[in-house]
């Protein structure tokens, strides 16, 4: 059965705006730099372990593909997505034994279970119209993901393509992030295979970790996260859950820039990188979107003959 909101506190819920961090400040920093936030969602009911129990086997029962999880107590802050254990548990198993069995659990689009819905959705709206109110028409798509991780369990570093705040509920962990225009950090070639080809392209360079910034998250506390920063977490010796709201742009030029260069390097070219001519980036922008069009049609004929 699912926790009951009051009327009162469910009214009081969605009035509210989560982020209390000052709007002028929201509004300057968004998507340009990392920065702390606070946050007023420590005690929601819906982000507490009982509820989320439900949210797991709820959304394990509706939509499976809306919850990823892994377990293991030596992974490697370089250790890649798809080198990860075999799991040894269910993921509502691994809730259960969450104290102890190493597990990080990411429950995707939260705003699409029927019990979370409504209270997502207000939330970020008010999010989003104390940073502009331009931003709606910039977005391509949103997602609310909550994360529940064992203690010491660390998250692999990574880039993402949103644009993200995540809040902090229960337990504390630190969160190192880098300066996404540093290029020893992050190399072009590496931003340009991940826009194409593979989501773990970024490398951690131990070498450079003393260049990131290190935020150590506690419940009401957050970090803003602007699009392609480089970071990973270690989670302290508790258990850890966080909400993080995020969006993707509908800005394509940069990214089919990214992609247009891929193709340019292993050509043998060295191609300029996005940002420093807007006509060039145009060019390259649009000529790749017919290449990529004819990538997904042979790879869809591809999987059509296979299961034929």
């Amino acid at each position: 059965m699912a926790t009951m909101l009051t009327d009162t506190t469910s009214n009081d819920l969605l009035e509210q705006c989560w982020i209390t961090t000052d709007r002028e400040e929201l509004s300057r920093r968004f998507d340009r730099e990392h920065f702390e936030i606070t946050h007023s969602l420590t005690d929601h009911p819906l982000l507490q372990i009982p509820e989320l129990m439900q949210l797991a086997d709820r959304t394990l029962k509706e939509r499976p593909a809306g919850l990823y999880y892994d377990a293991g107590k030596d992974i490697r802050v370089d250790q890649r997505w798809d080198q990860m254990p075999k799991k040894q548990f269910s993921a509502v198993e691994s809730m259960q034994r969450i104290e102890t069995c190493g597990a990080w659990l990411l429950f995707k689009d939260v705003q699409k279970d029927a019990i979370y819905k409504d209270f997502l959705g207000s939330g970020w709206e008010k999010i989003k119209a104390n940073i502009s109110s331009q931003l709606n028409s910039q977005i391509l798509r949103e997602d609310a993901l909550i994360f529940v991780t064992s203690p010491k369990r660390i998250a692999t570093y990574h880039i993402d393509r949103e644009c993200s705040f995540l809040l902090q509920i229960k337990g504390t962990k630190t969160i190192h992030i880098f300066d996404r225009a540093d290029r020893e950090v992050l190399p072009e070639e590496e931003i340009e295979r991940f826009w194409t080809v593979d989501n773990n392209a970024p490398a951690y360079k131990p070498q450079f970790q003393n260049r990131a910034t290190s935020y150590k998250l506690r419940p009401g506390y957050g970090v803003h996260i602007p699009v392609n920063c480089p970071h990973w977490v270690e989670n302290d010796d508790n258990v850890s859950v966080s909400l993080n709201v995020n969006v993707q742009f509908k800005d394509t030029l940069r990214a089919n820039t990214y992609r247009a260069n891929h193709v340019l390097r292993k050509l043998g070219m060295k191609p300029t990188p996005p940002g420093k001519s807007p006509a060039v980036d145009y060019i390259k922008s649009h000529s790749i979107v017919p290449l990529m069009a004819a990538k997904s049609a042979l790879h869809k004929l591809s999987s059509k003959q296979k299961s034929s």
